[in-house]
């Protein structure tokens, strides 16, 4: 999720140029407000290029320095390996949840994404 997570090779990559649509979607998840989300795909649409792979694989290499917990999965599962450290930063946003199910592994709430989403709002307009 950070660069300090990747193997050193990929971190001199990193460190000497972000690839300019990695730029685009930090720059999209960094507008994203606190208790509020926008799944991978909206980042893509709003962004009109890519799409939610393309996106998630961004997020994964580059995400570290940008509030990543508010890119989501369309399904609000929370992100697998990460869903206590997201959990804690979406109780301390006030992120809408939904209480998990006894299925769910851990017990882990789901995002309440009809709620959390956000669409960009006025920004959208002006979107890079």
């Amino acid at each position: 999720m950070s660069e300090q997570s990747l193997p050193d090779d990929a971190r001199a990559e990193y460190t000497r140029a972000l690839p300019e649509y990695a730029e685009r979607v930090l720059e999209v998840a960094e507008l994203i407000p606190p208790g509020r989300v926008m799944t991978y795909g909206d980042v893509a649409e709003w962004l009109e290029e890519g799409g939610p792979r393309q996106v998630g694989r961004v997020m994964a290499l580059y995400g570290g320095a940008v509030p990543w917990w508010r890119v989501v999965r369309a399904d609000g599962a929370l992100l697998p390996g990460h869903e206590l450290r997201a959990l804690e930063r979406y109780r301390t946003e006030g992120t809408p949840l939904k209480a998990a199910s006894r299925a769910a592994e851990g017990h882990v709430p789901r995002l309440d994404m009809r709620r959390a989403r956000w669409d960009g709002g006025e920004r959208a307009a002006g979107h890079t």
